[in-house]
């Protein structure tokens, strides 16, 4: 009796409903997988998009919340693969190669700049520590959400682990002398080294197959190399000149690593030998004078260069060095120096989530991706146009019309 009475109990009790679709009707849609819709809705539920197209042919869901989008831009929520955001300390000066740094463990998820990413338009991050080192730790991949920790913002890979690229650099910002090279050639030739290093250990343990009598000692940077070797770990290599934009191309030939070439000041010189490497590249667009003598020669038409000479192109902001409200204007200006405009789109969405093994989860507004995009109130490219809104996997994380909000994006 007393347990037909508990299981009655029970069963009256009801489940938290999940949240009813969310559906904007009547917005300029652009998916950045396919041309814009003019008239479009999207459809988003449980975090993910669940429809998008043409108003008059996508039918929202019967109890779906529906917003009146008339008039507004939805793209994609932007993407970021070179950010400072958080207070990204990563190795010291005890050494040029330091790849057991991790820059989550300096990350402070209250800091005002993740606020400001999002008045941006921004969702998604690549957080790396500085390039004043030839290796200076791993990168952490992050989701703009609610945070009371930096677990909170991580992107898990399939292994359940946070997902993460490996910073290096070259040119002059690790050539200091003492334990860091003097020069180019040096600074060439620590990274071999230590790569070798990273091949023998990886070896020892392959060879030991599990048996704990024949392994290695731990070595956890070289534990990290090895995951840049076998293909887990991207390098996010920063690179000027024309020349160091070539070593790193030989670099990664003769390791077999992938590499995503940041900066490239120089890369409209070499851009075919870029393109023969199947390098993508995440530009900087500086709009001011100055900065290193190595960087002199860095160009607006970079983007349209590299877009026409076949290389997957994606734009950073390297925050601070370009603020991250301002994200939409560095497309904008590679747009006026000869980018096509959906290629400029895709530099700021789909391109940056490919550079970080993200493209099947965000980046293009798709069904079953994460709802994650920002609603405009004009033209992307337009330096009138503001962002409104910016959703992170279906949850609005900034609203300008919000009076606390509207600081972050002006200022105050």
């Amino acid at each position: 009796m007393i347990l037909a009475l508990v299981a009655s109990a029970l069963s009256s009790l009801s489940l938290p409903a999940d949240p009813p679709p969310t559906a904007f009707v009547g917005a300029r849609i652009h998916t950045v997988d396919g041309p814009p819709i003019e008239e479009g809705t999207l459809v988003v539920a449980g975090g993910k998009i669940i429809a998008v197209g043409p108003t008059s042919t996508t039918r929202p869901p019967a109890d779906a919340t529906i917003v009146d989008a008339s008039g507004k831009v939805i793209i994609p929520g932007l993407i970021c693969t070179h950010s400072h955001l958080g207070g990204t300390a990563g190795a010291d000066g005890s050494g040029p190669i330091q790849p057991d740094v991790r820059v989550s463990d300096s990350l402070n998820v209250r800091d005002s700049g993740y606020r400001r990413a999002l008045a941006g338009g921004l969702t998604t991050l690549n957080c790396m520590p500085g390039s004043g080192h030839l290796l200076s730790g791993q990168t952490a991949y992050l989701k703009l959400r609610p945070a009371t920790t930096i677990e909170d913002m991580f992107i898990l890979g399939a292994d359940g682990e946070p997902m993460g690229g490996m910073k290096m650099a070259n040119g002059t910002n690790s050539m200091r002398g003492g334990t860091f090279p003097g020069t180019r050639g040096r600074s060439a030739a620590l990274v071999r080294k230590q790569f070798i290093a990273a091949q023998e250990y990886a070896q020892k343990v392959e060879a030991a197959a599990g048996d704990p009598e024949k392994m290695p000692n731990r070595h956890i940077g070289l534990e990290a190399l090895g995951e840049v070797l076998s293909g887990k770990r991207i390098v996010h290599h920063h690179t000027h000149r024309h020349d160091d934009i070539v070593t790193v191309l030989r670099l990664a030939k003769e390791f077999g690593f992938r590499v995503v070439l940041h900066h490239v000041s120089e890369a409209w010189k070499v851009a075919d030998e870029i393109a023969a490497a199947g390098a993508p590249c995440s530009v900087i667009v500086i709009d001011s004078p100055g900065g290193k003598l190595e960087a002199i020669d860095v160009a607006f038409r970079t983007g349209g260069v590299l877009e026409r000479a076949g290389v997957n192109v994606a734009f950073h902001t390297d925050d601070g060095i370009t603020d991250s409200r301002l994200f939409l204007r560095s497309a904008a200006l590679a747009v006026r120096a000869g980018m096509t405009r959906p290629a400029a789109l895709r530099a700021l969405t789909l391109s940056g989530a490919e550079m970080m093994d993200l493209q099947g989860r965000t980046g293009s507004l798709v069904p079953g991706k994460d709802a994650d995009f920002a609603v405009l109130d004009g033209d992307p490219f337009s330096v009138y146009t503001k962002v409104l809104e910016t959703w992170v996997e279906g949850e609005r994380r900034f609203d300008r019309s919000d009076p606390q909000d509207r600081l972050y994006a002006e200022g105050g």
